[in-house]
């Protein structure tokens, strides 16, 4: 087996503590062609390949996993929006490093004000996801009420029709 992020080759899925893409798909709640098209679409890479070259993936791909698919299931975020997002926060990684391998007071000022570029992007990204439900709340909350307001009308129109009946 070859290590695919850092070209390591080892003898096993089990004996690294990798596993193959069924088990993962299992573990997350999804499918395998799922974390395929993810993996088609640069969201993640395995973290090896097998010598039957079979994907393999550790725990840091099983979390990466489960973030993506909470993104997409839980808060509704498009693939796009969900790589943008990734992308935001390995950029966030790099420059975290580059950071810390410079005392260069302009290069960290740089560094300092590309995170905050792309921190206001997700909090842009986030609100607009934000706004939209709220909107969708709003609405069902105004259908809520036309739908009650209907009820009570008709409960006083069953009463009152109720009260009049022959026999009473």
């Amino acid at each position: 087996m070859t290590d695919t992020k850092t070209g390591v080759a080892g003898t096993g899925a089990t004996s690294a503590g990798l596993l193959r893409i069924q088990e993962v798909a299992a573990q997350i709640g999804t499918t395998p062609r799922s974390v395929r098209y993810w993996e088609e679409l640069g969201l993640l890479t395995p973290a090896a390949r097998s010598e039957g070259d079979y994907r393999l993936y550790d725990t840091t791909d099983v979390e990466r996993l489960r973030f993506i698919k909470a993104l997409r299931d839980d808060a509704g975020f498009s693939l796009a929006e969900i790589a943008q997002l990734l992308e935001d926060e390995a950029a966030r990684e790099r420059g975290h490093a580059a950071y810390h391998a410079t005392t260069d007071p302009g290069e960290r000022l740089r560094i300092l004000g590309d995170r905050a570029v792309r921190f206001e992007h997700q909090i842009d990204m986030l609100r607009s996801k934000v706004e939209r439900l709220q909107t969708m709340v709003d609405e069902t909350e105004a259908r809520l009420s036309r739908t009650r307001a209907k009820i009570a009308d008709l409960t006083v129109d069953a009463g009152a029709a109720a009260g009049s009946e022959p026999g009473r």
